[in-house]
């Protein structure tokens, strides 16, 4: 019982949260588990947000991480519809929007991030939206159910993963869409122009219009109402409703409140942890989309937006807090889904950091696998409707941060298997 008399407090009711105060208890913590949100809503997973909850192909009920009953089973103590307002680090509080304050032994900061917000005239406007919260999708969904019903018009400010995935939802309702791009092709942070276009011809073979090299400068309405979208070359593109998918930034307000060292923004934001997710307070942890942390495998500071690294970033704080020895170094990793297309992608590959492009299989038949490399070393791959081969991938990544490289010919001939590729470690 040597716990009984500490208490652990979470501050996020997302994924991240909610599996680190699972773990809390699978570990053994009989401790007080007090958990915070900001909103009303049990924690609940992103993803389906923009996937199949949106799409009408999943229920509301799916997104959960836990039933409700799952809490008050495992003595996790919920303050849902709740914002931390500050941090005593001294005192060891935290204190809540009411004035409540609540002491901690460990505290975990999963306060993930907010959709960026286009700086423009007309977006007060009732049509404009973003997409981060489980009631963001609800409008959303009734939204693209009305706008296909009535060949209404849908405008989506970027090409990132957000946006192609709302695309694909709001097509399948039937809604009209133009996609606006400052880049050249879609997902250009990510993937590169090699294979953008790709992306680009899966969602015009599906009626979606992209206009690539502008940005929105202008939404116009009337009564309220959004009327048409401008951009910087001077166009103009019917709408009956907005969305704005220009990326998210980390909620750090309170970690920043509280002294905690940061990231810089220009270097991607976030509250700097250790391996162990460890700030730069040894009592105060961050995990998910806020913690920008040391990744020992890719020794680099690295913040990743997505659902893999919540699901495994908040068991490994809350084993960090419990003093186990953690080292962080889950290979970045993301899904999508988008028509009769689905992919993952493992690894790191920003711009400017590869040389050189390999594709296996057949990229027109929208099956295959792409390797982003450096020196003949693999920093990232990508599976597109080819299944069971993300450990394989995974295992070639980690080579290649050992100095490991790959025979390009032999990594593009689907006829040698990828574990192969690899030494023999016999």
């Amino acid at each position: 019982m040597v716990d009984a008399d500490r208490t652990f407090v979470i501050v996020g009711g997302g994924l991240a949260g909610a599996k680190a105060a699972e773990t809390l208890r699978a570990e053994g913590f009989n401790g007080r588990v007090i958990l915070i949100g900001d909103e009303r809503e049990h924690p609940y997973e992103r993803p389906p947000l923009s996937k199949g909850f949106l799409s009408g192909k999943e229920e509301r009920d799916s997104v959960f991480v836990h039933e409700p009953a799952w809490y008050a089973q495992n003595d996790v103590e919920l303050h849902l519809g709740q914002t931390v307002t500050a941090i005593d680090r001294e005192a060891k509080t935290v204190r809540l929007g009411d004035g409540t304050l609540i002491g901690y032994d460990k505290l975990l900061l999963a306060t993930g991030s907010e959709p960026r917000r286009l700086d423009i005239p007309g977006t007060g406007l009732a049509g404009v939206h973003h997409l981060r919260r489980l009631a963001h999708s609800e409008r959303l969904r009734n939204m693209l159910k009305a706008l296909g019903r009535d060949n209404g018009h849908l405008v989506i400010a970027g090409a990132g993963w957000i946006g192609l995935e709302v695309a694909a939802a709001a097509r399948g309702y039937g809604a009209e869409v133009t996609v606006v791009e400052p880049e050249a092709t879609p997902l250009h942070q990510v993937i590169g122009p090699e294979l953008g276009q790709i992306f680009t011809d899966l969602h015009a073979e599906h009626g979606v219009r992209f206009h690539f090299g502008a940005r929105l400068t202008e939404i116009t309405g009337q009564d309220g109402m959004v009327l048409a979208a401008r951009t910087d070359d001077g166009e103009e593109h019917p709408a009956h409703d907005v969305l704005a998918a220009i990326g998210a930034a980390p909620r750090t307000a309170l970690a920043e409140n509280a002294g905690l060292a940061l990231v810089d923004r220009a270097d991607g934001g976030g509250v700097a942890v250790d391996a162990s997710l460890r700030t730069s307070d040894p009592d105060i942890f961050a995990a998910g989309d806020v913690a920008a942390s040391h990744h020992p495998l890719l020794d680099t500071r690295l913040r990743v937006e997505h659902w893999a690294n919540a699901l495994n970033g908040g068991p490994a704080a809350a084993r960090a807090m419990l003093g186990q020895e953690v080292s962080y170094d889950r290979v970045p990793y993301f899904f999508s889904d988008q028509y009769d297309l689905g992919l993952e992608y493992s690894g790191w590959a920003p711009p400017g950091s590869y040389d050189q492009v390999v594709l296996r299989g057949d990229a027109g038949k929208r099956e295959f696998i792409a390797f982003w490399l450096q020196e003949r070393r693999v920093l990232a791959g990508m599976n597109v409707n080819v299944w069971d081969v993300t450990g394989s991938i995974q295992d070639l990544i980690r080579a290649g941060t050992k100095g490991v490289q790959v025979d390009p010919d032999r990594l593009a001939d689907p006829s040698v298997p990828l574990g192969d590729l690899l030494p023999d470690q016999s």
